[in-house]
């Protein structure tokens, strides 16, 4: 079976991967023709030529220049999760503003079958408006971020971000944008100007400056984003209560930082800055956290963002100390207090405007949030700074091409892959704490098995850690359209940093490409799969409530396991004819509604879902056994595995049938053979292998120990011969004595009668 399988791949592949897409830049002209000006500028009727490095096309009202369109991956790599690119049209004024963006091309699978386009298409309209050399509050509108598509809402935003920024400063669009000669030169922070002020010192002369919401206020900012849903859930109590009292400083600067911190804690802070990190001082109260709970299980501060003119920095658990009390005199008492060192890399200026970004969170469901940004602009007093310097020279070479000219404005920030693994230092230690201690489970596994009540305990919490934490919580569920996406890329422009982008399901799939050598596809589908952890706690429950259980005869159970291989095969031939149609085709599995939307979803992908579970209240894993595309899939190499750790007996089979009853997917034939590409590694039949309450072949060994020991022991040895002894009465006093037998007893008398 798997051999023909494995053949019928190869055979799919030298077909239909002939074909390799072309994937080549200057694509934007082939858009064009799908959407009209006025789309991407209102204020645009046509479209005029496409030309310059990088490619934008002109955009013309009654023949006059309005603004550029653009292509993001024309000018920045807009590569989604699907390893294909996100493909967006946006145009940009001549004052450096988007006017309008058009989702023109995507493959990403979440967005096809998940989250409706209509949410990715909202959120792109976000970025409307934004002047994206300009850090000023009107430039950051406030954007609604979709849940459930974390990678592909971060590949929006940095392409379409980071493109509008290399347009605008190769056209010169923008004011201060064409010559950097123009911008004031960079002034420093008067290291020799150091003393202590108290709290309304420092309030007084800018060096604290403060953000202060009201309920009212909040209302007012979501009641600016026109969204419904947050506008219909008003902060409850007084209107003028605080929601968050927000006091921020450049603590970097010696006056400031010793007056707020104290001279110990401001000597050990400057012993731990590098050259060119700014430090910066955050206290709040009120009922909104500035920390959040991000950065706990993410190591990311998604609730703040520092903003210098086109840079942004965000900060992670690395960069920040907790302070315990401000020590200025005269300062309030702060639940929250902390200290955020601007990361490597980042080039806070202290002589230069820099604003402080909140993001806001309001619940309008279940799982939906509505979010608005709010903030405060800071500049370090004059008194601090050091006098500007004067300007250089501007050197200009005329020889310089214009790609070196798009290469020398191109953004210093790590690639989105990196981000995105320092940003879930903590997710990713768990996963593989978890893989680690599953491995430990299979190389133990005989002594494991061998204390059955203490195994089950093990599996069942494992099985909840996947359900809960890795499937609801992380949606690190994978699915056959990671295997689609893999192959489809390998015949394009094939980069790891495609699949580097979500940092679980990457180190999932590593690790199951190693179990499939070394124990099958039973790691990933009956222990790291968390709609297969539903399935088997849904049969769990049910048995528990005296659901009757179903066994499908083996015969019939033979024919209809074929299905998921038959599903998978039909979807891995669709997607080398398209990809998206088979990405489609894939909803035929339920975990993205069952896992990644929490049922969160139109009714006929909930009633799907609950189908495809209800069966296994009766069969368990019905679904894993005979429709799962994934299992499927990773069923194809089982028999190419190293190790083969199963014991059995060879009564297994003939005349035992013990572990054939017992195993919940029936992957044990009627003749005692395991077969490798259903089995699940469970390791239920090996628990039965050791028990010497159910198995027979231990039961036997149990019994003739049992009386071998028996047979050893002191009680069954014969007790010697004791002569009976009689109570007589001697003076008055009972005493035991030795009973003669009749004859001697006779003679006795009639001596004393003689």
């Amino acid at each position: 079976m798997a051999r023909c399988l494995v053949a019928a791949l190869i055979l799919i592949v030298a077909v239909l991967g002939l074909s390799c897409e072309a994937i080549a830049a200057g694509r934007l002209g082939e858009f064009l023709g799908r959407i009209k000006a006025s789309d991407i500028d209102a204020a645009a009727d046509r479209f005029g030529e496409v030309g310059g490095n990088p490619p934008a096309v002109k955009l013309l009202k009654d023949g006059q220049l309005v603004g550029y369109a653009f292509l993001t991956n024309d000018v920045v790599d807009s590569t989604g999760y699907s390893g294909k690119p996100i493909n967006i049209v946006v145009g940009i004024d001549l004052d450096g503003k988007i006017t309008g963006a058009k989702l023109v091309e995507h493959h990403e699978p979440i967005v096809l079958v998940g989250i409706p386009q209509a949410k990715i298409e909202h959120y792109i309209d976000g970025f409307v408006g934004r002047r994206v050399l300009d850090p000023s509050e009107e430039s950051r509108m406030p954007v609604d971020i979709v849940s459930g598509a974390t990678v592909t809402m971060m590949v929006i935003a940095d392409s379409m971000t980071q493109s509008a920024v290399k347009i605008a400063r190769s056209r010169n669009l923008g004011a201060g944008v064409a010559d950097v000669a123009s911008q004031p030169a960079r002034r420093a922070v008067d290291q020799t100007i150091s003393g202590v002020e108290s709290w309304q010192a420092l309030l007084g002369d800018g060096s604290v400056r403060r953000l202060a919401i009201t309920n009212k206020d909040l209302d007012d900012l979501f009641q600016r984003t026109g969204n419904a849903a947050a506008i219909a859930r008003p902060q409850t109590g007084d209107p003028n209560a605080s929601f968050v009292n927000i006091y921020v400083a450049l603590a970097s600067v010696p006056t400031i930082g010793r007056s707020l911190l104290g001279d110990a804690e401001y000597d050990r802070l400057r012993r731990d800055l590098k050259p060119g990190q700014q430090a910066i001082l955050v206290a709040g109260d009120g009922p909104y956290s500035f920390r959040g709970s991000g950065y706990v299980r993410g190591g990311i501060f998604d609730r703040i963002e520092v903003i210098q003119s086109e840079s942004s920095i965000r900060f992670r658990d690395r960069n920040y100390r907790r302070i315990g009390a401000v020590s200025a005199a005269g300062a309030p008492d702060f639940p929250e207090i902390g200290v955020f060192v601007t990361p490597d890399g980042s080039d806070l200026g202290p002589g230069a405007p820099w604003r402080f970004q909140l993001l806001v969170q309001r619940a309008t469901g279940a799982l939906d949030k509505a979010f608005v940004t709010t903030g405060l602009d800071y500049s370090t007093p004059e008194k601090f700074l050091t006098a500007p310097p004067a300007a250089a020279p501007l050197v200009t070479s005329p020889a310089l091409s214009a790609a070196a000219q798009t290469a020398a404005i191109g953004e210093a920030e790590p690639p989105l892959w990196q981000r995105m693994w320092q940003a879930r230092k903590l997710d990713i230690a768990v996963m593989l704490a978890a893989i680690g201690v599953l491995t430990a489970i299979f190389f133990f596994q005989d002594f494991l098995v061998k204390w059955p009540r203490a195994f089950e305990r093990i599996r069942l919490g494992y099985l909840a850690f996947t359900l809960v934490w890795l499937g609801w919580y992380e949606h690190a569920q994978l699915s056959v359209v990671n295997i689609l996406t893999f192959f489809n890329s390998l015949r394009g422009d094939f980069r790891w940093e495609y699949f580097l982008r979500d940092p679980l399901v990457f180190i999932l799939w590593s690790a199951i490409a190693a179990a499939l050598l070394f124990w099958g596809r039973g790691a990933y589908c009956g222990w790291l799969c968390p709609f297969g952890a539903l399935q088997e706690w849904t049969n769990r429950v049910a048995r528990w409530l005296h659901v009757p259980q179903v066994r499908v005869p083996f015969w019939l159970h033979q024919r209809l396991w074929p299905f998921k291989y038959i599903i998978f095969l039909a979807l891995f031939g669709l997607s080398f004819g398209s990809l998206g149609l088979a990405e489609e085709m894939a909803e035929v599995e339920p975990f993205k509604t069952a896992i990644i939307l929490h049922f969160a979803r139109e009714w006929w992908f909930v009633l799907f879902a609950v189908g495809c579970l209800a069966p296994g209240l009766f069969i368990e894993r019905f679904y894993c056994r005979y429709v799962c595309p994934l299992g499927g899939a990773l069923a194809v190499p089982a028999r190419l595995r190293m190790f083969d750790w199963l014991k059995r007996y060879k009564e297994c089979g003939s005349p035992c049938q013990r572990c054939a009853n017992d195993c919940p997917v029936q992957a044990i034939h009627p003749e005692g053979t395991i077969n490798p590409n259903e089995c699940i590694q469970c390791l239920n039949c090996q628990v039965l292998y050791h028990d010497d309450q159910r198995c027979p072949v231990v039961i036997q060994k149990r019994i003739k120990r049992e009386k071998f020991l028996a047979l050893q022991s002191p009680s069954m040895l014969p007790e010697p011969k004791r002569k009976p002894r009689v109570l007589v009465t001697v003076n008055g006093r009972e005493q035991s004595v030795e009973r003669k037998p009749a004859a001697s007893q006779a003679a006795s008398t009639e001596g004393e009668n003689q």
